[in-house]
């Protein structure tokens, strides 16, 4: 038996880990990852290790996905062989090569071909034990009997070396030199020769490592007495294609990946001033946002890019609202009130993901944290019961958690989010509106929504919601769901006024026979009438910070050692909404170090010549700038997304920084002397402080240009609906294409979809003009498409 778990990888660059599940030949896993990708990348990678506490871990076999072939994986689960992790077969980056064909006369008179190879740049090496390496090259001309080989000198502390060296290799003898042969290098001895470069980092007092190697026939001059390109490193010799991969077993993936090419914004002005005029639109399925949602396959699609765009300008309270009131007209049972799959109950759930991740924090993470961390039984079926269980001790255990958790959601209304207050504000009044004779409904109506879709989700899938670092083992998972069982039924007021419960189950219906006491009627009542309402919530001042991000990075010194040098150490790092602090360990209460939030001007990536280090950004704020380096891409890129949100209002921003270190009594971007010399380079653009959330807009609206396009024949089918509406002045009675669609007023939705043809019509030109000029620069050969393999 093995002790697994998987990493993910941009290339050789591990992002994300899983959990290690212990004792197992077929480990589940169960874990999502998302992640915005921000550099270029050749494969995405997944490898399986068994974990070894004393040695090295032993890697199984790995899945490599090139990018190219995502695409062809995405949205799909499928079962992908593991295929055997070899030292040579680990490569990534690319080089850049010339080649030249001179002729020469000898001293003799003679005339011979001389190869000349320009080795120019590589871009893209891998890390070495988490740093940058030193990379060398080795440049051979091979044939049948020969191999010449010459070496570039060895660059320090870089993945994207600058070479610039030329070599000079005699191609044919000028005893072979022939009257036919004056202009062209002979052919017999052009197709048996090659250039190959290897890579290698330069281990100083131990083993060189193989970075990758590319051959180039030299034949690729007959035609031209130049050759230009860039190239993939390959692994050597293709890799190890004799392993035999029958005995690696397989590992099942749930791969999504898109690509989103993002014009100017000012292409999307039009699209996205129509988008946003939709919660003024009477009415409301005659807006463009309502009929992105009708025309699309999947809604979700639709509402992933439409909430974000809604929120960021302030108007997702007034379209949720108008959409709400739409499915309430359909609604024929009370009991039955937002419990459907619909647009507004999908723009419900973004929108609470989206701006209700602090409030679960706060409320939630403290309890579900000693919950996954106790080894405590909470089972209370007798059929799953183990041996040595006592239900009593299990029934106890399973309360004190339902209390604790429940006691602290319904006294967390000061920390609601006011866009959920809001919109929790409106539905009480037309569900009381729409079932004017059920006294309950008012409560149900936000109950479906802040229990049943918010509270009991994050209960039994912390890790969905970035509660938890990982997926809970299986016992805490099904304590889990008996909590939010629990949790979802009190929250429940339709069932808490009832007799009997709703459970199904014998065991649960008993156990909740303890929570049917008047008390928490009336706590979820208050609770209920708290978070709908509209009055503005005071702060007491005294509510405790909100976790945001903790990890563990390195930071350089900030004083001077006793030797003068400045290093870099490991420190777990921890932001919330008052302070950044480090500390010497997780879990240590002491800082080392703090910065209030309030005093963070700017948070800037820094390049890597500065500390001849990737991954590395800067904070700085009112003392000397706080250099930090992430363990990767991925994770360098959330820090300086997350420090930018929260600090995005104070005052006394910078508007320029600098972009290198201040080292050796100058900064080393622009030469300057002064420690305190302005900027040279512009800050990364804020925010303004009014908006509800951070997003690219541009981003957001070019995907539901993007929607539209792909439904572009449902939308004209809509079209055609509304025409045969309005001639025949009525609804169609017969089943056909057009009975799907909502359509209450067919004059305006015929208006409103003709303004959203036009606009995708004028936006398909310049769509289609990058993507001509983007073919053009991607040239096979070329920095952005270099070639893969043998160039013939």
């Amino acid at each position: 038996m093995r002790d697994c778990f998987c990493t993910i990888n941009l290339d050789q660059e591990e992002v994300y880990r899983t959990q290690v599940v212990e004792k197992s030949l077929s480990p589940f896993f169960s874990e999502e990852f998302y992640f915005e990708i921000p550099r270029t990348f050749q494969y995405l990678s997944f490898y399986v290790y068994d974990k070894n506490v004393l040695q090295r871990d032993l890697r199984i076999g790995k899945v490599a996905i090139k990018k190219e072939d995502l695409c062809n994986h995405s949205g799909r689960e499928t079962w992908f062989s593991l295929q055997p992790v070899d030292s040579n077969s680990e490569v990534q980056g690319k080089v850049h090569l010339e080649l030249k064909l001179n002729e020469l006369i000898t001293d003799n008179g003679t005339v011979c071909q001389q190869l000349v190879v320009h080795i120019k740049a590589c871009q893209g090496l891998p890390l070495i034990n988490g740093q940058s390496c030193d990379p060398y090259a080795t440049v051979s001309l091979v044939g049948p009997s020969r191999n010449d080989q010459k070496k570039t000198k060895v660059k320090k502390k870089t993945s994207n070396p600058q070479f610039n060296e030329i070599f000079y290799f005699e191609v044919t003898r000028s005893s072979s030199y022939t009257r036919k042969s004056q202009f062209q290098v002979e052919e017999e001895d052009i197709e048996k020769l090659e250039i190959r470069i290897d890579l290698w980092n330069n281990g100083n007092l131990v083993q060189d490592v193989f970075l990758g190697e590319i051959k180039v026939p030299v034949n690729v001059l007959r035609n031209d007495t130049s050759h230009q390109a860039w190239y993939l490193l390959q692994p050597k010799d293709n890799g190890n294609k004799s392993s035999k991969t029958d005995d690696l077993g397989s590992l099942r993936l749930n791969i999504c990946y898109s690509e989103d090419y993002v014009l100017p914004s000012e292409y999307y002005g039009p699209l996205k001033t129509l988008l946003l005029k939709s919660p003024d639109i009477q009415p409301i399925s005659a807006s463009a946002a309502y009929i992105l949602g009708e025309i699309c396959r999947d809604k979700n699609d639709a509402v992933f890019p439409l909430v974000r765009l809604l929120l960021h300008h302030d108007k997702l309270v007034p379209f949720a609202t108008a959409v709400a009131e739409l499915d309430l007209k359909d609604t024929q049972e009370a009991n039955t009130i937002f419990r459907g799959n619909s647009l507004a109950t999908r723009c419900m759930d973004e929108m609470m993901k989206i701006v209700g991740g602090h409030y679960l924090k706060v409320t939630l993470k403290p309890i579900l944290d000693e919950i996954c961390e106790s080894s405590k039984s909470c089972e209370i079926d007798p059929i799953k019961l183990k041996e040595g269980d006592n239900v009593e001790n299990n029934k106890e255990n399973l309360r004190y958690y339902v209390d604790k958790l429940f006691s602290t959601i319904v006294k967390s209304s000061m920390s609601c989010p006011t866009v959920m207050c809001d919109i929790f504000s409106s539905l009480r009044k037309m569900a009381t509106q729409r079932f004017p004779n059920d006294p309950h409904v008012q409560y149900s109506a936000v109950s479906s929504f802040v229990f049943l879709r918010f509270f009991a989700v994050a209960v039994v899938s912390p890790h969905t919601f970035h509660l938890r670092p990982h997926h809970p083992d299986a016992q805490t998972i099904r304590t889990l769901t008996l909590i939010s069982k629990t949790i979802q039924t009190l929250g429940s007021w339709g069932s808490l006024s009832k007799s009997k419960s709703s459970f199904k189950e014998t065991f649960m219906c008993e156990f909740f026979k303890m929570f049917q006491e008047e008390g928490y009627m009336v706590a979820v009542k208050k609770f209920l009438d708290e978070i709908s309402s509209t009055e503005t919530k005071e702060s007491s001042g005294t509510s405790e910070p909100v976790h945001l991000k903790e990890g563990e990075m390195y930071k350089r010194a900030q004083g001077r050692t006793r030797i003068g040098k400045k290093n870099f150490k490991k420190r777990w790092f921890c932001l919330t909404s008052r302070e950044l602090t480090y500390h010497k360990q997780p879990g240590s209460k002491d800082a080392i170090y703090t910065i209030p939030v309030k005093n963070i001007l700017a948070v800037e990536k820094l390049e890597e010549s500065s500390f001849n280090k990737k991954n590395m950004f800067q904070v700085l704020h009112a003392e000397k700038p706080l250099y930090v380096q992430a363990n990767n891409c991925v994770e360098a890129n959330e820090w300086i997304d997350v420090l930018c949100r929260v600090s995005r209002c104070n005052q006394n921003r910078l508007s320029f920084y600098h972009p290198s270190a201040f080292l050796n009594g100058n900064w080393l971007c622009c030469q300057e002397t002064s420690e305190h010399t302005l900027g040279c380079k512009p800050c990364t653009a804020g925010v303004p402080a009014d908006i509800q959330i951070d997003i690219d807009e541009d981003r957001e609206t070019e995907k539901m240009y993007s929607l539209f396009t792909l439904s572009i024949h449902k939308l004209q089918k809509m079209e055609e609906a509304c025409g045969t509406i309005a001639v025949y002045q009525g609804p169609q009675k017969e089943p056909d294409d057009y009975s799907n669609f909502v359509i209450e007023d067919s004059v305006t939705t015929f208006k409103t979809i003709q303004q959203i043809k036009s606009i995708i019509e004028k936006l398909n030109e310049p769509h289609e003009k990058y993507r001509k000029k983007r073919s053009i620069s991607a040239k096979y050969g070329s920095k952005e498409n270099p070639i893969v393999g043998k160039a013939s």
